[in-house]
């Protein structure tokens, strides 16, 4: 078994969400938040609103696209979409991860769409994106980031949908540039992608989604917090004006506008994807020389460049039962938390006993590379000494 590395890397966050702050970071760029203040005086509302100038800039959103943030990060964000927006069509769900099966059971158990159909991976757990069906309302997570699932080539999204495209971009908005002409409805987080703190969503939609929202009354009763139109049935542009239907902190308000600042004076979504892919490569560089790994998704048209998973692949770890390789996943991790080497980079406990690393633009490519040689001591340390049997 190999020494100890010498070397650490300076910021090992390397989890999937949230994930690291923007370099630089420190608690005291927070010394001017707005605390104590209400969010819906003009001050308050000006800088929720230079968010939504600052996220139409940095993500090169259109437009005459509308952007609001939602109380409840990403997931409130993509509920608010399901519930608004389903119900007159049919509504195919694309299946890629935990994720994606949560949408799909809220869609049939608590939406009660009868009309649901569900479309899983196929044999070799890859998406089957031929069988997508655009005269329905389509819904998915563009990121499956408990599968390490990310279509890269986005030709497979129908041009003229008949159907509403609704898009869960969690792990994916700030990392990947998005197609923004394609999506009706797009949902994430800050906290899964420039290190934001919890409790902020984003919604976009274009103007076939707002115009749907006019004149589609759901057959269910949307809760409070999810509503996005008047109680006359009429859109509530306050919503896209700055308003939040819910009391936001105004430290996470300092803290999202600090993140958006740096991303846009870095260079934008373009050098936000430049900085993913060239995180990502290190990963897949450094995957080459060792045996024992390999990425969960073997195809790499399909392979998310963002939230990388990767899986053990000797016999003495396959033989184990699913409890026992968990087992193993946990100890590693933590023995890569033990010297500060990384944290929480053990996957979703959901999804394939496995490790999920963060590589997107807020980790710096140095830490990546420093991070390889504890993965391995890791692992050497693991497999000699056995300790989960």
């Amino acid at each position: 078994m190999g020494s100890i590395p010498n070397v650490y890397p300076q910021i090992p966050y390397f989890g999937a969400g949230p994930c690291a702050k923007p370099p630089g970071w420190e608690s005291s760029h927070l010394k001017n938040a707005f605390t104590a203040r209400s969010h819906r005086s003009e001050q308050g509302i000006e800088r929720i609103q230079e968010i939504l100038t600052l996220l139409r800039s940095v993500l090169e959103i259109p437009k005459n696209y509308k952007i609001a943030l939602i109380s409840g990060s990403a997931t409130a964000a993509v509920e608010t979409c399901l519930w608004n927006l389903l119900g007159k069509k049919s509504v195919q769900v694309h299946v890629w991860d935990i994720f994606g099966q949560r949408w799909a059971n809220d869609i049939k158990n608590s939406l009660k769409l009868k009309n649901a159909n569900l479309i899983g991976l196929n044999s070799k757990n890859l998406p089957q994106l031929e069988k997508t069906d655009f005269e329905q309302d389509v819904v998915f997570t563009i990121n499956a980031s408990t599968s390490g699932i990310l279509p890269l080539d986005n030709s497979w999204i129908n041009n003229t949908p008949q159907g509403l495209v609704i898009c869960d971009a969690t792990s994916s908005a700030f990392a990947v540039p998005l197609p923004w002409n394609k999506l009706d409805a797009t949902a994430f987080s800050f906290q899964k992608g420039l290190g934001g703190e919890a409790g902020l969503g984003v919604i976009v939609l274009s103007p076939k989604a707002i115009e749907h929202i006019e004149n589609h009354i759901p057959a269910w009763p949307i809760p409070y917090l999810l509503r996005l139109t008047t109680e006359t049935r009429e859109i509530n542009n306050k919503l896209f004006e700055g308003f939040l239907l819910n009391t936001p902190s105004m430290l996470l308000i300092e803290d999202t506008l600090y993140a958006l600042k740096w991303a846009k004076a870095i260079g934008g979504q373009k050098v936000l994807h430049q900085r993913t892919i060239k995180n990502y490569k290190v990963i897949k560089e450094w995957i080459k020389t060792i045996c024992w790994s390999q990425f969960l998704v073997h195809s790499e048209e399909f392979r998310s460049p963002t939230t990388v998973c990767l899986e053990f692949i000797e016999p003495w770890f396959k033989e184990l039962t699913r409890e026992h390789q968990w087992q193993v996943i946990r100890q590693f991790c933590a023995l890569l938390a033990k010297y500060n080497a990384a944290f929480d980079i053990q996957n979703h406990i959901l999804g394939e006993p496995s490790l999920r690393i963060w590589s997107g633009p807020t980790i710096e490519t140095t830490d990546l590379n420093k991070l390889m040689p504890w993965l391995e001591w890791a692992y050497d340390k693991i497999k000699n000494e056995k300790a989960f049997k």
